[in-house]
């Protein structure tokens, strides 16, 4: 142990220099160092080298570019606290909003046992073991009633209104 702190711990500063090069951010430099100091640590018995000074750095080396490409897969991140509010919603649309009403009306004309199992489900977001205590019926009835009660969900927002004009679905969403 004595050798480790001895060898290791005068590369710390040089260390410190590279990572803070490689990656332009000093807490996520510091990160990273402490990070390959615990591998040392770890695998010094493992080393093959007389001088661990190449070992160390090309552990450290490794963890900077993982990091690096780790970052560059996720993209630029932003706090949320300095995102502005316009990042994380968008203003319904006119459509959005005649949708959103159709749904709601189509979910009122559901009969009360397979609107109270798609409401449960999909809006609370209960599971069926749970939706099935609520209602007191077997699991099994909470999965067949919300499979129809989404079959007939679909049926009415895909069928044409009587008074509407005929030829599709009454709503058409565009992206």
């Amino acid at each position: 142990m004595d050798d480790l702190l001895l060898q290791v711990e005068p590369m710390i500063p040089a260390l410190r220099r590279y990572a803070r090069g490689l990656l332009r951010d000093v807490e996520v430099a510091d990160d990273i160092v402490q990070d390959c100091l615990e591998r040392v640590v770890l695998n010094w018995n493992r080393r093959r080298e007389e001088n661990p000074r190449p070992w160390v750095f090309a552990i450290l080396h490794n963890l900077a570019v993982n990091r690096l490409r780790q970052d560059a897969r996720r993209g630029a991140s932003l706090p949320i606290e300095d995102a502005p509010e316009s990042v994380g919603s968008r203003a319904a649309t006119q459509e959005d909003t005649i949708y959103g009403k159709e749904v709601m009306a189509a979910i009122d004309r559901l009969p009360p046992d397979h609107r109270s199992i798609l409401l449960l489900v999909s809006v609370e977001d209960l599971s069926y073991a749970e939706a099935a205590k609520i209602l007191e019926i077997p699991l099994g009835t909470v999965m067949s009633r919300l499979s129809r009660a989404r079959e007939q969900l679909r049926t009415m927002l895909e069928t044409v209104p009587s008074g509407a004009s005929s030829g599709g679905p009454y709503i058409r969403r565009v992206k």
